[in-house]
């Protein structure tokens, strides 16, 4: 015999799931859809299974949807290829472009040409690191005013 079973909702809010005759089955659920949840278990016919969510956190909006292999595999290719480009052109470019593209690509090199431009005149320069006391008293001994 078939058993007919139906879901309620009991006088505390919450649902059930009952016979034909009012007799509580399973439950009581939070929730609707919980208990057709668990009816759909008891009956055995799971309709479609519940769709993975990803795992990327969502700040505002609708979550972002995860990228097929195969468009993955294309912006990849793309990236690649973009790169090979921008390599290629750097290559051809004159002198002077490649050495102010290398200064805004490498500051490390940009700080050593600054260092040796600075020369005797910039701050890791010896006259900075003259005493004035020992300036005054040798310029005292060699008879300047």
């Amino acid at each position: 015999m078939t058993q007919i079973l139906n879901v309620t909702r009991n006088d505390d809010g919450q649902f059930e799931i009952t016979d034909q005759r009012g007799k509580v089955v399973e439950g009581p659920f939070a929730t609707n859809a919980a208990a057709w949840k668990a009816l759909d278990r008891l009956d055995n016919n799971d309709h479609a299974p519940a769709r993975s969510r990803g795992n990327k956190k969502v700040l505002w909006g609708k979550p972002e949807r995860t990228k097929s292999k195969k468009t993955r595999r294309k912006e990849k290719k793309l990236q690649e290829k973009q790169d090979h480009r921008m390599k290629v052109n750097a290559a051809k470019a004159p002198t002077w472009v490649r050495s102010v593209a290398a200064a805004n690509f490498d500051p490390a090199g940009e700080r050593a040409y600054r260092d040796r431009k600075l020369g005797t005149f910039g701050a890791a320069s010896e006259v900075r690191r003259i005493d004035p006391a020992e300036y005054l008293a040798e310029k005292a001994r060699r008879g300047e005013a």
